[in-house]
């Protein structure tokens, strides 16, 4: 019975240490991004819909306000050879493609419209592409897509994240952000033709979709789950029909039910005690320029010398 009690009590230990090193440092103070993700989500589509920029206005929950990183779930459909809706898609497991990708935090101006910039950040993200077509499980109206053997489901898309690395932004308690990046004929500054564009499978960033999702965010609060806000050149994407507009970034109201980009921010949280260091708590701590401890002793050392 004794090896058995410290044989369970190992392993529990060893439990609570993994969950302690796998939860992100700092504090969430929005997130509506599902703890496992689905193998995909519904998406907002760049060359599709000829986008240049597509995000929401969201309420941040009590806690800190220095913004330290912002995590994007996006859904990628582009295969490495072949076509998405095509049975010849094939990829190579683990395969991805570079791009960059830029985030805007912006206040929320006057009637909810898009005010000033707060902060922005261009980061080149690898993503992966979508698995192969499944010819088993996938036929018939499916044909073409991979099959995701946890929900048993066909999909055209990929669910993935992306996390962006913030230098402590202080941000309001309400902002509107935006996710912003070219393709191959849109963007702010189109890549314009290439090798791949030419291709039958295209460009992976011309398949590359913002995922949307439609439950309530775990932290923090959706402000208007009806509303986007979204940037396009074609009139007949917006909700109202342009009439407020094409080309520009702008409030998108009223269509979007159901449809809210997948998102986290997470902010500073700096260890002011040395009792919240302890227990594993220096590794959700962070010094107030958001940087993370290396152990328990150098979150001690920074509550009681502010280094």
């Amino acid at each position: 019975m004794m090896k058995i009690s410290i044989r369970f009590l190992a392993l529990t230990f060893a439990m609570a240490m993994f969950a302690l090193s796998a939860f992100s440092q700092g504090q969430t103070i929005y997130n509506s991004i599902p703890t496992t993700l689905d193998g995909n989500y519904p998406s907002q589509p760049f060359q599709a819909q000829q986008a240049s920029e597509f995000g929401d206005r969201i309420q941040f929950a009590i806690g800190g306000r220095k913004v330290i990183r912002v995590t994007q779930t996006m859904s990628s459909w582009g295969c490495q050879s072949g076509a998405w809706y095509s049975a010849d898609c094939v990829t190579t497991p683990g395969a991805t493609f570079s791009h960059p990708i830029t985030l805007n935090i912006y206040n929320v101006g006057p009637g909810n419209s898009v005010g000033s910039l707060v902060g922005s950040v261009t980061q080149t993200f690898n993503i992966p592409y979508r698995p192969s077509a499944d010819m088993v499980n996938c036929i018939g109206t499916n044909l073409g897509k991979w099959y995701d053997a946890a929900s048993g489901t066909c999909f055209n898309g990929y669910a993935t994240n992306i996390t962006f690395n913030v230098s402590a932004l202080t941000v309001p308690n309400q902002v509107i952000y935006g996710i912003a990046f070219n393709t191959s004929n849109y963007g702010y500054s189109p890549i314009g033709p290439s090798a791949c564009s030419a291709s039958a499978a295209g460009c992976g960033y011309d398949s590359l979709n913002v995922a949307l999702g439609s439950g309530a965010p775990s932290v923090g609060t959706d402000t208007a789950p009806d509303d986007a806000y979204f940037n396009t050149i074609t009139a007949a994407w917006y909700c109202d029909g342009g009439s407020g507009g094409t080309g520009t970034f702008r409030l998108d109201a009223g269509c979007w039910t159901g449809f809210d980009p997948l998102v986290k921010f997470v902010v500073a949280f700096p260890a002011t005690t040395a009792g919240q260091c302890k227990d594993g708590g220096w590794q959700a701590r962070t010094r107030e320029n958001g940087s993370s401890f290396k152990n328990q002793g150098d979150c001690v050392s920074y509550t009681n010398n502010g280094r």
